[in-house]
């Protein structure tokens, strides 16, 4: 899940800055309720339970791994900067787009560690990001999956 090259800001916008302390602050309390459970087991020391002692601590293990991961990325990420009045997309734009059917869908241009399409919310590095990347306003921006061809007009940038 790291997108950050050594030595690379990632991009985030507030939200994803946000979401990504949210995280750190959320598996450093699993890791606390983890480490706790297994000091109560250790109490205990039951020979049965010994597979139990490990999967904990292996759970451990997978918790600090992803807790130092993101921490290592949120040192290298930076607010995606806010530019008024845009003329051409980039990570943190707004775009609104508008489909064949008269359809208008909006997306803003993230970084991969913040994308959630559901969200509304795409990776520059996605098909659609990477075509929309460097387009200005009335461009058609087409981009392909798979064995379809995709195509919609960028409308405004924000």
């Amino acid at each position: 899940m790291n997108t950050t090259v050594e030595g690379k800001v990632t991009l985030l916008s507030k939200k994803g800055m946000k979401e990504l302390k949210k995280s750190i602050s959320q598996l450093e309390h699993d890791r606390a309720q983890a480490l706790l459970a297994l000091r109560e087991q250790d109490k205990t020391s039951a020979h049965d339970e010994r597979f139990t002692r490990a999967d904990r601590i292996a759970a451990i293990d997978m918790i600090e791994a992803e807790l130092e991961e993101k921490r290592y990325t949120l040192s290298r990420a930076k607010l995606a900067p806010k530019q008024k009045g845009q003329l051409r997309v980039a990570i943190g734009s707004v775009v609104d787009l508008i489909d064949k059917q008269g359809r208008k869908l909006r997306f803003q241009i993230v970084d991969t560690l913040e994308a959630n399409p559901s969200d509304g919310r795409i990776s520059a590095a996605s098909p659609l990001g990477q075509s929309l990347i460097g387009k200005t306003v009335m461009d058609i921006v087409k981009w392909s999956t798979n064995a379809t061809t995709n195509q919609l007009r960028l409308i405004r940038i924000t």
